[in-house]
C-alpha cells in the first residue's frame, strides 16, 4: 500500500516495505548529500536509532538525555536514558530553523565546557524557548543538524504548495486510527478515530458511513476504502449547496457560471473573467476540466481553501502602499524592552528577544544601556533583577538580523544611562559593528523641513536618543524613568506574593559593578520602589548635559553625533511642541499619559502626530510585561506604539494582524486625515471624511479545530466564534455565535452579524474561536486578526492561529462577508 509519510499533511511519498520502523523504509530525498558523502537517508536512520546528548537550559542546568526521531518522521522524543520512559519533545512542524553552536548565546557562555562545534540550537516558531543541545561528537551534531534541517525544509516546501491534495491528511488519520498497526481499520478503531478527530457522532450514522465505504465487506477498511470513509466524514455540505446555487447541472461550474460567482459573491467586479480562467487553471484537478474551462466540486473547494479564497486580500500581502512619504506618516511596528524574554522584574535578558522581534517585522527596538564591568556597557531593565547582556552583543545581533524580514529602516531607541567613558564605548560599538548600516549623517540633498521616507532610508539603522543641547534650551527633562516613578507613586499596589529571591547571576554582576556608585535599596523593598538612587558625579561641564532623575550625566559628543533625525525631547504641551520643537524631535509618552491626552485634547494630539513622531510605551506597573491595546493610540495617529512582544494575547494579535499588511515591512501608511497638520479629526468624537459602512458577517462553519486538551482522548470541544471589531470607541464592539456541542471537526453555525462602522479606515477585525465551558470562562482555541482595509468580501476561509501566532493548519472557519455604505444620515 502506498502511503504518505510525514505527520501534519504528509511530506513525501514512499513505499511501505514493512509496517514498522522507518529504518525498514526507503526514504527518497535526492540531491541531499553532505560534504563527506553521507546521504541524508543515513542521517535520518541514525536519528531513529537515537543518541545521548546534553540538554542545556542555563549555565548551571546541563543534563544528559536520550533523543530519538520517531517512526512518523515528524516528532522527536527524549528520555533520561536509552531504555527509559520517553516523552515528546517537539514536532518538526514547530521548528523554524537550526542554528550552529557558534550562533547560540547560551552555548557561547559555555565554550570552556563544550566545543561549540558539538552544539546546535533548535529554534521554534512563536515564543517557545529555544532548545540548546550538545552532542557527544562533532559528527553526531552534524547528523542531527543536517537531518533536522532537511525535515524542516520539506515541511516548509510542502506548506508553500498549500497542500492542495488531502492524501497526506488521509494517511495521517489512518496511521493514528489504526491502533494495532495491522494496516486495516475496524469499526471500533474508526470510533476511536472520530474522538481523535474532535467529533462525537451518532453510532448508527457512523456505522452507516463505515459500511458504505467497506465495499469488500470485510468489516475493516483498507486503502481506497478508508479514503472514501474519510471523504464521507469531511464532506462539506455547505460548500456543495453553494456550488449548486450557481451550477445549472449541479456537477460543474461553466466559465460563465464561475464568472458570475466571482463577480456577484466574491466582489471581484471587472477582474472576474480573467480571474475565472486563472483559478480554473490553478485549482481544477481534472485536465479535461481545465481544457474545457469548467470547475468541478473538488476544484471549487480547492479554490475556496486556497490563498485566493482567504479573507486576507493577497494584494495587501505585498508592499502596496506609497513608501516615499515622511516617516511620521506611518505606523511603525515597535517593541518595548526588546531584550526581555519574560517579565520586567526578574526576567531573562537575551539577544534572542531582538531576533524574535525583528523576525516579527519589528522596526523599532529598545535598548536600555547602563555602565557595565570592565568598561563594557550592559543592557538590562534598570533597577530590577533582570539578567544582563553586553551591549556589543546586542549591536552584533542587530547587524545580522536587522533586515532579514524587512529592508525598511530600523530605529534603535537608545535609553542611555551610561557615564561619559562608556558612552564613548557605545558610539564606538555602533560605528564599528554596524558600519554602513548605521545612518550617521543626513541624506544628501534632503532639506530638513520634513523627515526622510522609509524608501530613502532602506537598509539603514537610525539611532533615536538624546542629543547635546545648551543650558538655555533645557526647560524640562521628562524621560521614561521619571514617568515610571510617577506612575508608581500614584498607582502602585505592592503585591506581597512577589518573589524576592535574588538570582545568583544578578548578585555576581552587582558585585562587579562597583564603579557605578549605585546606592541600592534594601532587597525587601526593591520590587516595591522599583528604583535605586544614582550618586551624581562631582563635576559637570557647563556647556552640555542631560539630566537623569536627580543626577546629571555628561553626554558624549561621539554618541550625540549619531542621533541624526530622531532626537528625543521632553513633552510639555502641544503648544510648546509646536512652537519650540523641530520636525526631527520626538517625545515619548506612557500609556496612561497618552490616554489622558487623547481624552483631553484628542484633535491636538492628532495634529501633533501629523507634524512629528511620537512613541508610546507600556506603564511601568506592567511588571508582568503585559500589554495595552494599541488601537486607541493608533486612532490618534501615534506612530510608535511599543509592545511587549514576548507576551502573547489579544493585544499582540491586533498588532501582528495589523502589521501583516504591506509586505510585513513594519510600516503602514496612516489614513490621510491623520497625516494632515490641519486635521479636524478627534478620535473621541470622530467624524470620518467618508461615509460610515455596514459590515455583514455570516459565520458559516469550522474545519478541523484542534483539541484544547490533547491529553484527554475523549475530550471534544464545544466551539463558538466571537467576532470582535476594534476601532474608534463607537466602533468597538463584539458579537458571538452559539456553541456547537461535541464537534470540533466540522461544526456548523450559520449565524449572521451586522456591524455599523463609523471610521472603517481605523477598524480591525478579530475572529476568535473558543471552547464553551458552562462552569468557567471559555477556553481559547484559535484566532485570526486583520485590518478592515485588507478584508476580501464574499465566501472566505479564515486560517486559525495559535495564542503564539503560529499556524494551526488545517484549522479554519468559513465565513461570508459583505460591505456596503450606510444609508443612514450621520447627524453628528
Amino acid at each position: 500500500m502506498e502511503l504518505t509519510w510525514g505527520g501534519r499533511g504528509g511530506l513525501w511519498k514512499e513505499k511501505i516495505i514493512m509496517a514498522g520502523s522507518i529504518s525498514q523504509r526507503t526514504c527518497k530525498a535526492p540531491g541531499h548529500r553532505n560534504r563527506e558523502g553521507l546521504t541524508t537517508d543515513q542521517d535520518l536512520l541514525l536519528m531513529q536509532e537515537g543518541m545521548m546528548m546534553r540538554k542545556v537550559r542555563s549555565r548551571s542546568w546541563k543534563k544528559l538525555r536520550y533523543f530519538r526521531l520517531q517512526n512518523d518522521g515528524m516528532t522527536v522524543w527524549h528520555a533520561r536514558q536509552a531504555d527509559g520512559i520517553a516523552k515528546p519533545t517537539f514536532s518538526i512542524s514547530d521548528v523554524e530553523t537550526i542554528r550552529k553552536g557558534h550562533d547560540s548565546e547560551l552555548l557561547r557562555y559555555l565554550i570552556e565546557e563544550f566545543p561549540l562545534e558539538q552544539g546546535f540550537t533548535i529554534v521554534f516558531h512563536g515564543r517557545r524557548p529555544n532548545l540548546d543541545l550538545v552532542a557527544s561528537s562533532v559528527e553526531e551534531a552534524q547528523i542531527w543538524m543536517r537531518g533536522l534541517q532537511l525535515l524542516v525544509d520539506l515541511v516548509t516546501s510542502m506548506n508553500n504548495q498549500e497542500q492542495l491534495d488531502q492524501a497526506g491528511w488521509v494517511t495521517e488519520w489512518f496511521q493514528r486510527g489504526d491502533k494495532n498497526q495491522d494496516g486495516r481499520m475496524s469499526f471500533q478503531e474508526a470510533q476511536r478515530l472520530l474522538l481523535l478527530m474532535n467529533v462525537e457522532m451518532d453510532q448508527d450514522y457512523a456505522l452507516s458511513l463505515f459500511q458504505a465505504a467497506d465495499v469488500s465487506q470485510s468489516d475493516t477498511l483498507e486503502g481506497e476504502e478508508f479514503v472514501q470513509f474519510y471523504k464521507a466524514l469531511t464532506k462539506r455540505t455547505e460548500v456543495e449547496q453553494l456550488f449548486e446555487n450557481f451550477s445549472l447541472d449541479g456537477q460543474k461550474l461553466t466559465l460563465l457560471e464561475f464568472v458570475d460567482f466571482l463577480r456577484e459573491e466574491q466582489k471581484e467586479k471587472d477582474h472576474a473573467p480573467d480571474l475565472a480562467l486563472e483559478f480554473i487553471d490553478r485549482y481544477e484537478p481534472s485536465e479535461n476540466g481545465r481544457l474545457l474551462h469548467v470547475l468541478s466540486k473538488d476544484g471549487f473547494l480547492s479554490y475556496l481553501c486556497s490563498k485566493d479564497g482567504n479573507i486576507f486580500n493577497p494584494d495587501c500581502l505585498r508592499v502596496y502602499q506609497d513608501m516615499t512619504r515622511p516617516l511620521n506618516h506611518y505606523y511603525i511596528n515597535s517593541s518595548h524592552n526588546t531584550y526581555l524574554l519574560r517579565n520586567q522584574l526578574c526576567g531573562q535578558s537575551s539577544v534572542e528577544g531582538y531576533i524574535r522581534a525583528l523576525k516579527r517585522g519589528c522596526r523599532c527596538v529598545e535598548v536600555d544601556v547602563w555602565d557595565g564591568p570592565g568598561g563594557e556597557p550592559i543592557v538590562y531593565h534598570g533597577h530590577t533583577l533582570t539578567s544582563r547582556i553586553l551591549f556589543k552583543d546586542v549591536v552584533a545581533t542587530l547587524a545580522q538580523y536587522a533586515f532579514q524580514s524587512s529592508d525598511y529602516p530600523l530605529i534603535l531607541s537608545l535609553e542611555n544611562h551610561c557615564t561619559w567613558e562608556q558612552q564613548h564605548t557605545l558610539a564606538q560599538h555602533l560605528t564599528e559593528i554596524l558600519g554602513e548600516q548605521l545612518l550617521s549623517t543626513t541624506i544628501d540633498g534632503l532639506l530638513m523641513d520634513k523627515l526622510p521616507s522609509p524608501e530613502q532610508l532602506r537598509g539603514k539603522i537610525l539611532v533615536k536618543g538624546k542629543k547635546s543641547r545648551t543650558i538655555e534650551d533645557v526647560e524640562v527633562e521628562e524621560e521614561e524613568e521619571e514617568e515610571l516613578v510617577a506612575d508608581q507613586e500614584s498607582e502602585l499596589d505592592p503585591d506581597p506574593e512577589l518573589d524576592t529571591q535574588l538570582q545568583p547571576e544578578s548578585q555576581e554582576l552587582a558585585s562587579e559593578n562597583k564603579d557605578n556608585k549605585v546606592v541600592s535599596c534594601l532587597l525587601s523593598c526593591l520590587l516595591i520602589c522599583g528604583h535605586v538612587l544614582a550618586q551624581a558625579p562631582s563635576s559637570i561641564p557647563e556647556s552640555i548635559f542631560l539630566s537623569d532623575q536627580d543626577s546629571t550625566t555628561i553626554l558624549c559628543p561621539d554618541l550625540s553625533a549619531l542621533v541624526v533625525y530622531l532626537r528625543t525631547v521632553p513633552f510639555c504641551s502641544f503648544t510648546h511642541s509646536k512652537e519650540n520643537y523641530h520636525i526631527c524631535d520626538i517625545s515619548s509618552f506612557s500609556e496612561t499619559k497618552a490616554r489622558n491626552l487623547i481624552k483631553e485634547a484628542g484633535n491636538a494630539f492628532v495634529q501633533h502626530n501629523a507634524r512629528q513622531l511620537c512613541r508610546v510605551y507600556p506603564s511601568g506597573l506592567r511588571t508582568d510585561s503585559s500589554n495595552y491595546h494599541p488601537q486607541e493610540l493608533w486612532n490618534a495617529g501615534c506612530q510608535m506604539v511599543a509592545m511587549n512582544m514576548q507576551t502573547a494575547g489579544s493585544a499582540m494579535d491586533i498588532c501582528d494582524g495589523f502589521f501583516r499588511q504591506n509586505g510585513g515591512s513594519g510600516y503602514v501608511l496612516k489614513p490621510e486625515f491623520l497625516c494632515d497638520i490641519q486635521s479636524s479629526f478627534n478620535p473621541e468624537k470622530p467624524i470620518s471624511p467618508y461615509k460610515a459602512k455596514i459590515l455583514l458577517i455570516q459565520v458559516i462553519s469550522g474545519q478541523r479545530l484542534p483539541k484544547v486538551d490533547n491529553t484527554k482522548e475523549k475530550s471534544i470541544v464545544d466551539p463558538l466564534v466571537k467576532v470582535e471589531l476594534f476601532g474608534v470607541p463607537e466602533d468597538t464592539k463584539q458579537q458571538e455565535t452559539s456553541s456547537v456541542e461535541n464537534n470540533g471537526f466540522n461544526p456548523y453555525w450559520g449565524q449572521t452579524f451586522c456591524f455599523r462602522v463609523r471610521v472603517p479606515e481605523l477598524a480591525i477585525l478579530r475572529f476568535v474561536v473558543k471552547d464553551y465551558n458552562r462552569k468557567s470562562r471559555n477556553n481559547f482555541i484559535g484566532q485570526y486578526t486583520l485590518p478592515w482595509t485588507c478584508v476580501k468580501q464574499g465566501y472566505r476561509h479564515i486560517p486559525l492561529l495559535s495564542r503564539d501566532g503560529t499556524s494551526l493548519h488545517p484549522a479554519s472557519i468559513f465565513v461570508y462577508t459583505c460591505m456596503r455604505e450606510d444609508l443612514e444620515i450621520d447627524e453628528s
